[in-house]
Parts: structure tokens; sequence; C-alpha cells
């Protein structure tokens, strides 16, 4: 698979989501100004992604895949920050942040699928994606 600096990027953002939120339901803290900021983080890095996006395609580049697919990952990626606030508001107790931290670790695996929808898959994976039907 072909990553790029973006993925680094919504890793390192995705993964120290995850890892602060978990570690604050462990110790059974409620969600509080760190948890919130560190998804509202996740949720910035996916917008400015999404616009990178935009202006990539603007300037010539193409997806190896479906566009449609790329742009379902993108809005359910940045849907996923928005809902676990909302979670997190409605429920005030540190489960919420064990909520909160599946969003980071979502997040990461929903690029890694982005990325491949946009290079494409390398030729040592290609015949594990023969389709449906064949």
């Amino acid at each position: 698979m072909t990553v790029d600096g973006w993925f680094y990027v919504g890793l390192v953002v995705g993964l120290a989501s995850t890892i602060i939120c978990v570690v604050a339901a462990v110790t059974r803290k409620k969600p509080n100004d760190i948890t919130l900021v560190s998804l509202a983080g996740v949720e910035l890095f996916i917008l400015v992604y999404a616009g990178a996006s935009l202006v990539r395609l603007a300037t010539g580049e193409h997806l190896a895949g479906a566009g449609w697919e790329f742009w379902g990952y993108m809005f359910t990626a940045a849907a996923l920050p928005v809902a676990g606030f909302y979670w997190a508001m409605m429920e005030r107790t540190f489960w919420s942040n064990y909520v909160m931290g599946a969003v980071g670790v979502t997040v990461v695996v929903m690029m890694a699928r982005m990325a491949q929808i946009w290079y494409g898959l390398s030729p040592a994976v290609q015949h594990l994606q023969p389709g449906i039907g064949q």
C-alpha cells in the first residue's frame, strides 16, 4: 500500500487522540477539555484533509479507485468525531472516553483505506481483491 504524509499525520493525530481518551477512561475521568480537544483535533485534520483532497483533484490528480467510495469514507470519517462529541455530551461518564477513543483509531483505519482508493493497491495484493462475482 502506498501511503503519503497525510496518512502519517492522520496516524499521529488519531492515535494521540485514542491514547488520551483511553488513558482518561482507565483513570475513570469524565470527558473533559483535554479529551474533547483531542477529538476536535481529529475533526480538524479530516476537514483539512478533505480540503486538500479537493485541491489535489482540481489540480489534475486522479483517484485510482471510485470517487464515491473515497468521499463516502471522507464523510464518514468527518462524522465520527461529531458523533463521539455528542455521545460524550449526552453521557457524561468515563465510558464516553472509550467511545471517543475508538474514534481516533477508526479514523486511522479509514485513512488507510482512503490511501488505497487514492493510490490503488500494490501489485502484490491486487489478487486479493478480485471483485464480486469473479
